[in-house]
């Protein structure tokens, strides 16, 4: 800069004003410069008072104390430490290397920050107003701390590199001219990426994002009514656990576990649509209380995430589609009212290993939530289901489920086929009900030998015939394979005649639909 051309080291340029002069001594000091009135209401950075030219400094001379600095005093580290500051000009640092720790609080920047291609050890902006920051390929070795700013035109992120932890908690975003809030493609946090409470207004992007530990949006609010996507985040990779749940409102200690009894809580809210595909989430994705606003367009899409545990367990959505696609899940945890009606599910290839549901889900309820995954039939989620039951030792279930599967095939066959599943229902129910053959059995063997008791029965051979036994005799037209010496020895005239052949079709489509199912259940096993 040629302001200080010729300037010794430590020398204080002659063209600073009074405020600069003052941050210029705190900084190789390493000390707090604070210009804060005390009056909250006039120092509140995202409010209307004005800022006059005692509490304003120009942004180059920011750069320039950051970039090619004077040396620290003896026996203290240089800093940027700025507490109720105004920044006027636009604050640039593309490309330069910022050794010096940096801590602005409570500032006002007039223009926006540039950022791209810098490396900072450490940079924290807290409680800022900022017109913009854009920061894309910014490189940190330690913190990069943005809660409580307010952004009036974005932030961009992409492909930046974080050291340790991303903090956005209480940051307010709104969008840019792209209709984006955060751009975030490509960004690599070595630690957490906190945002809690965080409010955006556009789309948030986080595609190909790598965070090193966990990412919560704990109380967030997304905002997006200009375009489908709130949280546009696939191939999203979270080492342990992405978190959508509520956090308690006013607690200093914002992350962590679920809120204390009694503290106000505020839900994770997405108004618009969710994109978590091709996601891979180390511990969770946990959705716990979580608020979905979606138009019809709209979707939460969870195609192909890999995760030891979901937990599903937000408000089922009003309208729009929750798409689990391909999705693997180990664990899944849910409750019946958080998924959506019919025709809104989509679960075509979604595999999980065990359910654990919350709260009251029975078994009818679970079927009604793979019809509404399967607007037109499709097996695969039926014997998903019943395999899962069938580990945990719930075969009756299982053997259940298997049977809504049949009944449900049954709607798509041809009239015939219709016929033929109504009287495998009836009879063996599809063969998962073996009992009721026996029961069907001893009704017409009763009904049969009560008939067959009053009947004219003339012997076919006058020289030698067995004893008449209308038990036996039901018995040996029930049975087709078997043959016990009644059926073929006696004449049956008129009705009795058409009884007896009524009997042996009853007994042949007794036994093929015994035949089918016991077929049907050695397959399955």
């Amino acid at each position: 800069m040629t302001e200080v051309t010729g300037l010794s080291a430590g020398d204080l340029p002659d063209d600073l004003t009074a405020a600069e002069a003052g941050m210029w001594q705190a900084f190789r000091n390493g000390s707090v410069y604070d210009l804060s009135s005390g009056d909250g209401v006039v120092d509140d950075p995202h409010g209307g008072h004005p800022w006059g030219p005692e509490r304003s400094v120009r942004a180059r001379i920011i750069a320039w104390l950051l970039l090619d600095g004077p040396p620290a005093l003896a026996g203290r580290v240089s800093a940027l430490k700025l507490a109720g500051v105004r920044v006027t000009g636009s604050l640039d640092l593309a490309g330069g290397t910022v050794r010096p720790y940096v801590e602005l609080r409570d500032c006002r920047f007039d223009e926006q920050v540039l950022l791209p291609e810098a490396r900072f050890t450490t940079l924290r902006l807290v409680n800022c107003s900022v017109p913009r920051l854009e920061a894309a390929r910014l490189q940190t070795e330690g913190d990069l701390h943005l809660p409580r700013c307010r952004f009036q035109n974005g932030v961009r992120l992409t492909d930046a590199h974080i050291g340790t932890d991303l903090l956005l908690n209480q940051a307010v975003v709104y969008r840019d001219r792209g209709g984006r809030s955060i751009a975030a493609d490509g960004l690599g946090v070595g630690q957490d990426l906190q945002a809690e409470l965080l409010e955006s207004h556009g789309e948030l992007r986080l595609r190909g994002a790598q965070i090193g530990v966990s990412l919560s949006l704990r109380g967030a609010r997304l905002y997006n009514p200009y375009s489908r996507l709130a949280l546009n985040a696939p191939q999203l990779s979270v080492e342990r656990t992405l978190y959508l749940t509520p956090a308690g409102v006013g607690n200093p200690l914002l992350s962590g576990t679920t809120p204390a009894h009694g503290t106000r809580i505020q839900r994770f809210e997405c108004q618009g649509g969710l994109r978590l595909d091709d996601g891979r989430f180390g511990d969770a994705v946990d959705l716990e209380r979580a608020r979905f606003t979606l138009t019809d367009d709209q979707e939460l899409s969870l195609r192909r995430v890999h995760a030891p545990e979901l937990r599903f367990l937000g408000d089922g959505p009003q309208r729009g589609r929750v798409v689990l696609s391909g999705a693997r899940i180990v664990n899944l945890v849910d409750r019946a009212g958080a998924w959506p009606g019919a025709g809104r599910l989509h679960m075509g290839g979604f595999t999980y290993e065990n359910l654990v549901p919350q709260g009251p889900f029975p078994l009818t309820r679970r079927l009604d939530w793979v019809a509404a995954a399967t607007a037109e039939y499709a097996p695969e989620p039926y014997e998903r289901l019943a395999a899962v039951l069938r580990e945990a030792g719930e075969d009756e279930d299982a053997r259940e489920v298997l049977l809504a599967k049949q009944r449900r095939r049954r709607e798509t066959l041809p009239p015939a086929g219709k016929l033929w599943g109504y009287a495998q229902d009836w009879t063996v129910a599809y063969g998962y009900r073996p009992g009721r053959a026996a029961v069907w059995m001893a009704v017409l063997w009763a009904a049969g030998t009560l008939a067959f008791s009053h009947a004219d029965h003339p012997p076919t051979s006058q020289d030698q015939h067995p004893y008449w036994s209308p038990a036996l005799f039901t018995l040996d037209l029930l049975l087709p394979v078997i043959d016990l010496g009644q059926a073929g020895e006696w004449q049956l005239r008129g009705g009795w005649q058409w009884l007896s052949a009524a009997m042996i079709m009853l007994g042949w489509v007794l036994a093929t639909t015994v035949a089918a199912g016991a077929t049907r259940l050695l397959r399955r096993s």
